[in-house]
């Protein structure tokens, strides 16, 4: 894979996102989402609570500005029988989608909200597909500024006993959830997310052994157009995966308001090859969560990603999913870990838990200055990137021992990442020769991300101690 990989990348060519008024979009989202903090279980007061827990916890003044409900919103019923608009659940949102909109508003914060590519949101509540210009009006009408879409299947059974375990009250969010089967592509790219294909995958690549896609997009098993990832040479634009999605939008695009358009797709048909020109993000995996936070699920979604890079820059935006910070089962090593590598690749962030509860330690990580600027800059749109695996050779695939050196430039400096996806301390080094973006001779000054300590002027070489599952940021600027 690592030849064919690299000389495939580096003569791709990579076109420029789809830009919105305003510079919607330029930058990757900062905000917070409903969805691993309550699943279905939404209503109003809920998200209102965020918005208001949000200002209060400081996030808004550190940059944060989209609080966005996920699925379950509306009523379950259909649609209006006149208009043939969606309808809010009135019960869970007394106000209406609008009135919490403009609550939110209110607040300071943009407002988002979800729908699918299919006849039903995977939560089984009337989608998109064929009422995209409805629904972009209504969305618009109701000031909506965020619009979540994901693509239309849900019969995983991973998926659907979760869903009756935690939501038995009600199912669930634009996704990829339900499309009828007229809208099936003839096959789809080579998928090595494990929670898809959890087995038959060598070294990032399906093989003639790889069972076919089979997962809750569809209701049976799709073959692959060809076997390598994340590259394979087919036109996925031209397939109805990418058409269902384009359809909205071109509806967004028609109306008076700016709406940001996230691309819930799951990474089915390589979506960083086409989701540039039509949305200003796509989700690179499966959901990060299944009812509960998992180190192993974050560090495949890192794996996953670390080939990703390229094809990030200003207005298109690799999407690692939500955060799942603030739900447990994440140490204080993982927890840096997880929020700081999602800022480095620029995946858009947004808080996926009940942000009251949030420790003061949490609370600081996801409030880092540095870690924020990087992720914001406006000069440099490039995420950081592996420039060594490390343990492994470089571009090995490996969901448990990923990249573990990333770099990345910025207003500020060279901001330098070391990963340890082990179970004990290791001692790792910044080798300044083997870093794109430093002189090997050069002097630089050197800052700890976490702490913003200084270490001093350094030449060659900087050598830390990193704990297990850790990893350590560090600002290089030059002396």
């Amino acid at each position: 894979m690592a030849a064919t990989l690299a000389a495939a990348l580096a003569v791709l060519p990579f076109a420029s996102g789809l830009e919105l008024p305003n510079e919607v979009g330029k930058l990757p989202a900062l905000g917070w989402n409903s969805w691993n903090a309550y699943y279905c279980d939404i209503n109003q007061e809920k998200i209102l609570q965020a918005a208001n827990s949000m200002v209060d916890r400081g996030f808004k003044d550190a940059g944060y500005n989209y609080i966005n409900s996920d699925d379950c919103w509306s009523r379950m019923d259909g649609r209006d029988p006149d208009t043939h608009e969606l309808r809010p659940n009135m019960t869970k949102f007394p106000d209406g989608i609008k009135g919490t909109a403009d609550q939110i508003h209110d607040t300071g914060f943009k407002f988002g909200i979800y729908s699918s590519a299919g006849t039903m949101t995977c939560g089984r509540y009337p989608a998109s597909l064929g009422y995209e210009a409805i629904d972009a009006a209504t969305f618009a009408s109701w000031g909506v500024d965020y619009l979540k879409v994901c693509p239309m299947q849900c019969s995983s059974p991973r998926v659907t006993v979760l869903r009756l375990k935690l939501m038995s009250l009600s199912p669930r969010k634009y996704d990829n959830c339900f499309p009828p089967e007229y809208w099936y592509d003839d096959c789809l790219s080579c998928e090595v997310d494990p929670s898809f294909s959890p087995t038959g995958i060598v070294n990032g690549s399906c093989t003639n052994s790889t069972p076919p896609v089979n997962h809750y997009s569809y209701d049976r098993p799709i073959p692959f157009c060809a076997l390598e990832w994340p590259v394979d040479g087919v036109n996925y634009t031209a397939k109805y995966t990418a058409l269902r999605f384009r359809i909205m939008q071109e509806a967004l695009l028609a109306q008076n308001r700016t709406i940001l358009y996230s691309l819930c797709e799951w990474g089915v048909d390589q979506p960083w090859r086409w989701g540039n020109q039509t949305g200003s993000s796509w989700r690179i995996s499966n959901d990060i969560a299944f009812g509960d936070t998992s180190w192993p699920r974050i560090v495949e979604i890192i794996n996953m990603n670390s080939f990703l890079s390229p094809y990030a820059d200003f207005y298109g935006h690799n999407d690692a999913d939500m955060l799942t910070i603030g739900n447990g089962n994440l140490t204080s090593a993982e927890v840096r870990t997880h929020f700081g590598l999602w800022a480095l690749m620029k995946s858009p962030i947004l808080i996926g838990t009940i942000v009251a509860n949030l420790t003061d330690e949490e609370v600081s990580v996801l409030q880092n200055k540095m870690l924020l600027s990087f992720h914001q800059d406006p000069v440099f749109g490039k995420p950081a990137a592996p420039y060594k695996w490390g343990a492994n050779p470089d571009w090995t695939f490996n969901n448990t021992i990923p990249a573990q050196y990333w770099s990345g430039a910025s207003s500020n400096g060279t901001m330098v990442a070391m990963f340890n996806p082990f179970n004990e301390t290791r001692s790792m080094e910044v080798d300044f020769s083997e870093v794109p973006q430093l002189d090997a001779a050069g002097s630089y000054e050197v800052v700890n991300v976490w702490d913003g300590t200084s270490m001093g002027s350094c030449e060659g070489s900087v050598q830390m101690d990193v704990e297990a599952h850790d990893t350590a940021i560090l600002l290089f600027t030059e002396s």
